[in-house]
């Protein structure tokens, strides 16, 4: 019988990494229930069960954490969720495809986003400008895919600036309201969702 080979040792790189997801993950956690000016480096530090000399090792200070959290529900979308915008298939397959992406990255990182949503004001001017920036890349490319739509005739819509906007805060609405394992299954929150917006705010037709 064969021994099972050793589990590969993770490299330091990869450590520190997964300490800093575990960082951000708890503080989200403490800064949503006891606010982000309610919360100190200890606290955080105690609750991930680490001396606060190894936290200020990973995060100088509690602003880079919340920026970190902020990363998280803005930049990651955009690296996750954008490239769907650019494979093949009609516009309204592609957006039905986006918006599933994002409600499952929604409940993946509800506590994240209203940290993110409660407490943006409280980053630096430097870094909340770059959270806009993300935003507003994140806007613009759905916008054009409407756009996109209308010039094809799928979308009813007059304006793609305005559907982009009403479609984001839709969807980003989500996380005030849905807690996995309630009432709604997710799977059909998702699906409700895509027929909502692409189906019937878009004014789409066909299978999605």
């Amino acid at each position: 019988m064969s021994t099972p080979a050793a589990a590969v040792p993770l490299s330091r790189d990869a450590r520190t990494r997964l300490r800093r997801e575990e960082i951000v993950t708890a503080s989200a956690r403490i800064f949503a229930e006891h606010g982000y000016a309610g919360v100190g480096m200890r606290q955080i530090a105690d609750a991930v069960g680490i001396r606060g000399a190894s936290l200020y090792h990973h995060f100088p200070a509690k602003e880079e954490i919340l920026y970190a959290i902020c990363l998280t529900v803005t930049r990651e979308p955009n690296e996750e969720n954008l490239p769907l915008l650019d494979a093949a298939g009609t516009p309204a397959r592609r957006l039905a495809t986006l918006v599933r992406a994002h409600l499952r990255h929604l409940a993946r990182r509800r506590v994240e986003h209203l940290v993110a949503l409660h407490e943006l004001a409280s980053l630096t001017a430097a870094h909340r400008a770059e959270i806009d920036g993300y935003r507003r890349h994140y806007q613009r490319r759905v916008r054009d895919v409407v756009a996109a739509g209308m010039r094809a005739g799928e979308f009813g819509v007059p304006d793609a600036q305005l559907a982009a906007f009403g479609l984001c805060d839709m969807l980003n609405g989500f996380s005030n309201w849905f807690v996995e394992g309630r009432e709604l299954e997710l799977s059909d929150v998702v699906e409700g969702y895509v027929e909502l917006i692409v189906g019937r705010m878009l004014g789409a037709t066909g299978p999605l």
